[in-house]
């Protein structure tokens, strides 16, 4: 089967911070030749980020999908703004960016239901602006689900340098987490990074799970809850290890490479051990959707808005990721 570019929308994130900046370079990066590109968003909030980059991709503007012809040219820049030229104030929330960025996010997901692209990647949300926007959600991930009618669990990956992360619990306070980790919340994560990583490239994930008490002894999670799940993960054909003890797990996995993975059973196990080896490569790929989305796992930065010092690095990575996912789902 010839192998076809897959679609990939790409949102330029929060108006107000290092997302339009972030896009402007990625656009001109030589890894958009391996997909088709369509940029969701306002043209004068792009405009407004090459100013500052002195990067200008070559981009076909159109006001509607039907425009979008991907035949020698790869790149195009669907233009919501429907006459509005709004020039966003930087480094702050507003009710104005929320509006933007959801506006551009709902119109990827209609695209994204009518099959007309592969995978989102987005510049950095900042949740504040979205929630002033209108936004009735916790967070992007729930609003994506429930736009894309995702009934089965879902939930967020983080990733640095090819090595994944998935939760079974995330933003709880720490008394209420050991009332979550059931056999039943903890295979969920395990099937749905595993299902992930192959679509990322990865045949056989090797799967670690991390324990809940110190060094997997001072308590009885561990027997009771985390290694039935493990067996039962091992049952259905998952290469799954553990339970791990946490403060030595990414020496384990990630360092010694012993590992593809890691599910964990709380937000700080996992996210402590990703951010100290790798903050400024970190991705966040939205797991359990029906297509691939992913972003830079740093925010909206509002602190270095404007100043064209933001790393690309995390946005590349998280475009390479986009691509490879939605090149398994395309030609699968």
């Amino acid at each position: 089967m010839e192998n076809k570019k897959p679609i990939i929308g790409i949102l330029l994130g929060d108006p107000s911070g290092i997302g339009p900046e972030l896009v402007s370079k990625l656009l001109s990066h030589k890894e958009v030749e391996a997909a088709n590109v369509l940029v969701i968003g306002e043209k004068n909030i792009l405009y407004e980020a090459n100013k500052l980059t002195g990067f200008n991709a070559d981009l076909e503007y159109v006001e509607n999908y039907e425009q979008v012809k991907f035949n020698g040219k790869n790149k195009f820049f669907l233009d919501i703004s429907k006459g509005k030229n709004h020039n966003y104030e930087i480094s702050k929330p507003s009710s104005q960016s929320g509006q933007s960025v959801l506006n551009a996010l709902n119109c990827a997901l209609d695209l994204a239901l009518a099959k007309k692209i592969d995978a989102i990647n987005f510049g950095p949300f900042n949740k504040t602006s979205m929630k002033l926007g209108g936004s009735k959600y916790q967070d992007e991930l729930h609003l994506m689900a429930d736009k894309l009618n995702v009934k089965k669990f879902f939930c967020e990956f983080n990733v640095v340098d090819n090595f994944w992360t998935a939760r079974v619990t995330s933003h709880i306070p720490i008394k209420e987490v050991p009332s979550h980790i059931t056999k039943e919340k903890i295979i969920k994560p395990i099937i749905l990074i595993n299902e992930a990583m192959k679509l990322n490239g990865i045949k056989k994930p090797r799967v670690a799970v991390q324990a809940l008490n110190p060094h997997a002894e001072f308590g009885d999670e561990e027997e009771a809850e985390i290694i039935p799940a493990i067996n039962k993960a091992k049952n259905l054909g998952i290469d799954a290890h553990g339970p791990l003890p946490c403060d030595t797990s990414f020496i384990t996995s990630f360092k010694n490479k012993n590992h593809d993975c890691i599910v964990g059973m709380y937000h700080d196990a996992l996210q402590s051990g990703l951010k100290a080896f790798g903050f400024d490569r970190g991705v966040t790929v939205q797991g359990g959707l029906p297509i691939p989305i992913t972003t830079p796992a740093h925010g909206t930065a509002f602190d270095i808005t404007g100043k064209n010092i933001a790393n690309l690095q995390p946005t590349l990575e998280s475009f390479k990721i986009a691509i490879q996912m939605s090149k398994s789902k395309v030609n699968e």
